[in-house]
């Protein structure tokens, strides 16, 4: 009898525990992502924590922190991957996960489980801000290294008759699938559909968040404003870029010594002092110039 009491009680247990959950997802609004990229594989992997936090703590973040974010998101080319609420909500399911998973495995190897796993979680709070920091990094320098070439091409278009739109839509077309070919694409889209091209290259020089490509948006409206010839300025821009990125190669190469200097002190040349102070002091034994006694008994052990 007490066996089925217990088996009805945990049965109970099970069901409401399910039914806590059902009802817990079951009222999170589904999400029109139609005209949204896809996310990224660890954020659809958590993709229905992710909505359910949105659902139920997104009204935590202030209007200040939602601009902000979204401003860093841009940077990172994820503006219509995720919304800052998401973001935010896939930090806190990050923070949970490596937080228990650190503190479960301390449990069975031993030791403070607890304080470690809450280091973990605190790491795991702040994993994605380094995955979008990594991300902004590495799309802003292919859209610098990239930038020279799509000038060079807009130039020749500009050249040959077409205006500023008509060189975008060259570079567009007759270039390869790059971050700098899907941002000016989206500065087309803006101009179809009704915002000003000057509008159009501020918000790119915003998103990339970069003075290179903002002194080169700078320059263009300059151009447009005074009617000047867009093609000596776009050929002077190029130029410049180029420069830099040569200026930028060399200053590297000139501090790479600077760099290589404290794993020398600290790594290899203690090495090398040890080694070759093992060889002196093996001499100075051999010959029996030093002959204090646990030296020498250290250096003859075991024979």
């Amino acid at each position: 009898m007490s066996v089925l009491l217990i088996s009805l009680l945990f049965g109970g247990f099970v069901a409401i525990i399910v039914w806590q959950a059902y009802s817990f997802f079951h009222h999170v609004p589904d999400e029109d992502r139609h005209f949204l990229d896809r996310p990224a594989l660890g954020f659809r992997l958590m993709w229905p924590l992710i909505q359910a936090l949105v659902h139920y703590t997104g009204h935590w973040m202030s209007e200040t922190q939602v601009q902000l974010t979204m401003a860093r998101l841009k940077r990172g080319g994820v503006e219509y991957s995720l919304s800052a609420q998401q973001f935010f909500a896939s930090k806190l399911l990050a923070a949970l996960f490596f937080g228990l998973t650190v503190a479960f495995a301390g449990l069975h190897i031993g030791g403070a489980s607890y304080i470690v796993g809450f280091m973990a979680g605190i790491g795991g709070f702040f994993y994605p801000e380094l995955w979008l920091r990594e991300l902004t990094r590495t799309r802003t320098t292919a859209i610098l290294r990239t930038l020279p070439f799509y000038l060079d091409v807009i130039t020749l278009a500009v050249e040959a008759g077409t205006n500023l739109t008509g060189g975008l839509t060259q570079a567009v077309q007759k270039t390869s699938d790059t971050p700098l070919r899907r941002e000016f694409s989206r500065v087309l889209r803006d101009i179809r559909s009704g915002k000003t091209r000057a509008d159009a290259l501020r918000d790119l020089a915003e998103r990339t968040g970069h003075s290179a490509v903002g002194n080169v948006v700078t320059g263009l409206i300059q151009a447009e404003k005074t009617g000047s010839s867009l093609g000596p300025i776009l050929r002077a821009q190029a130029q410049q870029l180029r420069s830099q990125r040569f200026q930028l190669a060399e200053k590297k190469a000139m501090e790479a010594p600077v760099k290589l200097l404290a794993p020398l002190v600290m790594f290899i040349f203690p090495t090398t002092g040890f080694v070759i102070g093992f060889i002196l002091l093996s001499k100075a034994l051999q010959e029996g110039i030093v002959t204090w006694a646990p030296l020498v008994w250290a250096y003859s052990w075991p024979n």
